[in-house]
Order: structure tokens, then C-alpha cells, then sequence
């Protein structure tokens, strides 16, 4: 066990840099492939990847993004010889973003013989696996999930972490001018840390005044009792941290209810679910806390095309490349380990230094995140998905 945008970014070469990345990862492959698993058997069968993401529920649209970027490094992988001669498999199971939910998933594909676990986006869900996979001995490297309560619990976190995406809040809440922020949570463990380290921040900073901390049921549909509370207290900037549903009912009622300032959402709302529920003409002066998406990166164009060659058509869409990442990282750790086996695994992820990734180059922190967040802020776009506004970059 183991403890479209206004602003272009500057990374036009990344994409390019990741393939030849990958490519690397296969064709530096040398020597013998230990087995983690049962000698003889598993040493020529394929190498099975497990995924926990939402397929069914609210948050259903994420979880084929995930699964179709992580299949598409499966397949470049497997196309350029596997690892040390065997293919990789990735064994799919549906968390629903939640928490019990994910614990029979996780139980499944440990089951089934994963031998590390690129999966996670609801922070909630992806919690109570944790020691489901470290009892298994199973490596995770988590591609969206970003709760503070995921740090330092012995999985990687290819995402920046809630600190590092309320710092990116706070820091544009200040270009924005804002002096008085109304904070609304939607009461998951995702949205309550993210809602209170943005606030703990704003308050050791002193720069603005948190006017509201307000909490949603996100099962309702009107949200007048909330709308009305911020109204009152007067904000000049709302932060929401909670998913895109709620958030959507939110940003309209907000705005019938008079608000015109910033809304700023978090990444669980940074979907084009979002505009689509809020509808029509009540996606103005929204923006979102989020890591790039691949039409966020000049050269993506055919790692997009790739992309939708997988998925039967369809565009890719947030956490994709995370997830395609992930299984890179955990290539990259298999190939260094020369094994298969759960604690040599890690310990080689943990060592990575500078494989490219859609963030920049891969180096964790002892705790198992990224250096450097990534966070950039998107806005609604002409055809209701969110597009790249600010990098951060200054």
C-alpha cells in the first residue's frame, strides 16, 4: 500500500509536445514488464486502466468526455506497441457523483483487475475511493476532481487543487475591481471547500468584503429565497461555486431579480449546460474559474480531430485532455517502474519530472498536485460554451 478565446494562450506548441510525449513514453519502453497481478497470466494479457466518472445522473455529460480522452491515449499507446509489448484496457464504471455509488464502482474495477485508476470528478464521489484503491494497491491519478480534502491522501491530482482555483477567483475578483463578493455554495463537499477557502483567502487578503456566505438546496428550481439574499446584501461581484445546474437557474433568476455585476462560476459550472439552462440573454457578464480545455490550445486541431474519430463525432469537451493525461502519467510510471506492481507504480509517478502535459510540463509537489494551477478565466461564448477570457498571465 501507499500513504475560442480573447486572449490566445502562450503554449502553441503543447499539443504538438504531448504527442511526441506520448510517443516517447512507448518507444523508450525497454527490458521486461513485471506483472502487479498474478505472474504468468496477467505479463501477457492487457494492462487494465480503471475510470470512475459520472455516466448517468446530473453531471453524465463529463463523464464521456473523460472516458473518450482517456480511451484516445489508450489508443495511441496501443497503436505504437503497448507498454513493453501489451496493450493497455480501460475498465469503465459509472460513479454518478456519488458517494456510494462510486464506492460499488470502485469495488468493481478492483475487482476486475485494474492496476491503477485514472479517474474522478466529483470530489464527493471520488473521497470514500481512496482507500478502496490504496487497500488495492492501485496508483490513482485523479483528472478532475479538485477538492483540498483530496490533497495529501496518496493519489495525484493532474487538476489544480480548490486552493489554487480560489486563488484564480480571487485574483480576477480584484482585475474586476470588485470590493463586496456574494459567495453562494451548493452544499457538495466540491463546492462548500472551494466557497470556503475563497472566503478564507478574501479575508487574510483584505482587498474585498465577503457580504454574503449563502448556501443553495440544488435540487430547487426556484432560487428566489438566495436571489434575494444577495440582492440585499449589495454585492458588486457574486461568486458561485457549486454545478451547472443549479448555477444555470441561478444566473437567470439573478438577473430577472435585477443583479447585473460579475457572476463568476466555478468549474463545476463550466459547461455549455450552463448556458443552455440559463437561457437566452442571461449569460452576460458570466465567467468561469477553469484549466484549459483543447480549444483553448493553438495546435489542438488534430488531437480534436482524433478526439471526435473516438467518440463517433462528438467535440471534447472539459476534462478531456485531463483524462487523456492522466493515462500518459500513468504509462509514464508503469514505463519507469518497469512494473506493473501498485508501490513501484506510484513512486515513479511521484518522480515524473517535466513529461508535457495540456498544463505544462508534469512535476508534483509531495502532496501530489501540480506545481502550478493552471487556472485561467473562460467566459460564455456566441454559442453558449465557455470560452478563454483572461490566462492569468498578467
Amino acid at each position: 500500500m501507499f500513504s475560442r478565446s480573447t486572449k490566445r494562450l502562450k503554449r502553441s506548441a503543447a499539443i504538438a509536445a504531448i504527442a511526441a510525449s506520448a510517443a516517447l513514453v512507448l518507444s523508450s519502453c525497454s527490458g521486461g514488464l513485471a506483472s502487479g497481478g498474478d505472474e504468468g497470466e496477467e505479463e501477457t494479457g492487457p494492462i487494465k486502466i480503471g475510470m470512475l466518472a459520472p455516466f448517468s445522473g446530473s453531471e453524465a455529460a463529463f463523464g464521456d468526455y473523460m472516458k473518450f480522452g482517456a480511451q484516445l491515449a489508450i489508443n495511441e499507446i496501443n497503436a505504437d506497441g503497448g507498454i513493453d509489448g501489451r496493450e493497455l484496457e480501460l475498465i469503465t464504471e459509472d460513479d454518478a457523483c456519488d458517494a456510494t455509488a462510486s464506492v460499488a464502482a470502485a469495488q468493481k474495477v478492483v475487482t476486475a483487475g485494474v492496476v491503477a485508476s485514472v479517474g474522478g470528478y466529483c470530489s464527493g464521489a471520488t473521497l470514500p475511493t481512496l482507500p478502496i484503491f490504496a487497500e488495492a494497491n492501485v496508483p490513482m491519478v485523479i483528472p478532475a476532481a479538485n477538492s483540498n480534502a483530496l490533497v495529501g491522501q496518496g493519489a495525484f491530482m493532474i487538476n489544480g487543487t480548490g486552493a489554487q482555483q480560489a486563488e484564480a477567483a480571487l485574483t480576477f475578483a480584484k482585475q474586476e475591481g470588485a470590493t463586496r463578493v456574494a459567495v453562494l455554495n451548493d452544499q457538495t463537499d466540491y463546492s462548500k471547500d472551494l466557497a470556503v477557502t475563497f472566503i478564507g483567502d478574501a479575508e487574510a487578503d483584505g482587498s474585498v468584503e465577503i457580504v454574503l456566505d449563502g448556501a443553495v438546496n440544488p435540487a430547487d428550481k426556484d432560487f428566489s429565497a438566495n436571489v434575494k439574499s444577495v440582492t440585499d446584501s449589495d454585492p458588486d461581484f457574486v461568486f458561485w461555486t457549486g454545478y451547472y445546474q443549479a448555477g444555470g437557474l441561478l444566473a437567470r433568476q439573478l438577473r430577472e431579480a435585477g443583479y447585473e455585476g460579475p457572476l463568476l462560476v466555478g468549474d463545476g459550472t463550466v459547461d455549455a449546460q450552463f448556458a443552455a439552462i440559463a437561457g437566452d440573454g442571461f449569460t452576460e457578464n458570466v465567467f468561469g474559474t477553469f484549466t484549459k480545455t483543447p480549444d483553448m490550445l493553438e495546435g489542438a486541431d488534430q488531437w480534436i480531430a482524433d478526439y471526435q474519430e473516438v467518440s463517433g463525432g462528438a467535440d471534447p469537451g472539459p476534462y478531456s485532455i485531463q483524462a487523456y493525461d492522466a493515462v500518459r502519467v500513468v504509462a509514464q510510471g508503469m514505463k519507469d517502474a518497469g512494473t506493473t506492481e501498485g508501490t513501484a507504480v506510484h513512486e515513479a509517478i511521484g518522480a515524473i519530472d517535466g513529461l508535457e502535459l495540456s498544463s505544462g510540463p508534469l512535476k508534483f509537489t509531495d502532496e501530489g498536485t501540480l506545481t502550478g494551477g493552471g487556472f485561467v478565466i473562460v467566459t460564455v461564448g456566441p454559442e453558449g460554451d465557455f470560452i478563454l477570457h483572461d490566462d492569468l498571465q498578467g
